[in-house]
């Protein structure tokens, strides 16, 4: 058993995960379903071999030491993995996340042509937000390449590890990962803005330090772009004013009323129509009403003005899930097993 059969084996089956855990058969996530792969039981030298093949070392004294370690994987030329390392009962276990070689248009994407447009800013804080596995890197990605097509500008990304390598275009674009190129997001986002940047990319706002450079830098005349991991628009706005003491709150909800430009939040569903996955997708542009809640506190305001505006873009998740349903690609237990008002939706499917 070698670790070149197995991955060539998942991408056949069109696999977006790999895990190889000490004491168990090779596992792989295809369209959100776990399945055993036909090879035995991975050994305890058998998952320290796989480890050394794929991680650099330093990545390697990272997992000895913290027994834990995040790195990326370049098989040959045919795909990339984000991977996690740790521990389990006593053996190692590594959880691979394939990302595609080749970054895909947003046109192949499935994603609201909205979207498309907020490729056009010049400026301003634009947030990506969803779970583990909801495609956020993804449409990230094919914002940069749509821009990297369009401008002559420059583009500096910050990720955990680097995912899709860009070639520089019309734009120059730098990639920097962390632990090989910096040290944290914050220092690395601190930086960059001597870097002389049109673009930035932040891989996630995961603290107070990254998301107030973050905005720092989209009041500043920068373009942002970050992910977090909410489930929808208003949750974002409250995540982010959450993140500061009390006495900075309606500073902070100042600022981010001023920059931010749009909040996408993605959930992704099996397809019943046909092998694959497609994306539901919640849509806020920050509209002069949406920056008011935002400055007033009413946040919980923010689903009806989602709702109110469909003729300029906007959608809310369930309403994204609902057309979904309509047009027979997803089954009504998923869709109503995601939705925002499991009760609410269910009715009006049932119309």
């Amino acid at each position: 058993m070698n670790l070149h059969d197995i991955l060539k084996a998942a991408i056949d089956a069109d696999a977006s995960d790999v895990h190889l855990i000490g004491g168990e058969a090779p596992v792989m996530r295809v369209h959100q379903v776990m399945t055993y792969m036909d090879y035995p039981v991975i050994t305890k030298e058998q998952s320290r071999k796989f480890l050394e093949q794929m991680a650099s070392p330093e990545a390697v004294a990272t997992f000895d030491r913290q027994k834990d370690s995040d790195f990326s994987y370049q098989f040959e030329s045919l795909a990339r993995y984000r991977v996690n390392a740790h521990m389990q009962r006593g053996m190692i276990g590594m959880a691979m996340r394939m990302i595609k070689t080749k970054v895909p248009p947003l046109s192949k994407l499935s994603l609201p042509e909205v979207i498309a447009r907020l490729t056009y800013l010049p400026r301003g804080l634009v947030l990506v937000t969803g779970d583990t596995g909801s495609g956020k890197s993804t449409t990230l990605a094919a914002m940069i390449q749509a821009m990297n097509e369009r401008y002559r500008k420059h583009i500096i990304t910050l990720e955990d590890p680097v995912e899709y390598i860009f070639k520089s275009d019309q734009c120059v674009i730098e990639q920097r990962e962390l632990g090989a190129d910096m040290p944290t997001f914050a220092s690395g986002l601190k930086h960059a803005l001597r870097q002389d940047p049109d673009i930035i990319l932040v891989g996630e706002m995961r603290d107070l330090e990254t998301t107030g450079l973050a905005i720092s830098a989209a009041e500043t005349g920068h373009l942002v772009l970050s992910t977090l991991h909410t489930v929808n628009a208003s949750q974002t706005v409250e995540r982010i004013i959450d993140m500061y003491p009390g006495g900075q709150q309606n500073q902070i909800r100042s600022m981010l009323s001023n920059t931010l430009q749009a909040v996408i939040s993605q959930t992704l569903f099996s397809r019943i129509d046909r092998p694959g996955m497609v994306p539901a997708v919640e849509v806020l542009l920050c509209t002069p009403a949406v920056r008011n809640l935002i400055r007033e506190s009413r946040t919980f305001e923010i689903p009806n003005v989602i709702e109110t505006n469909r003729a300029i873009g906007m959608s809310t998740l369930d309403s994204s899930i609902a057309e979904l349903y309509f047009n027979g690609m997803i089954s009504r237990e998923d869709a109503i097993a995601s939705s925002a008002y499991p009760d609410k939706l269910e009715r009006q499917l049932a119309a």
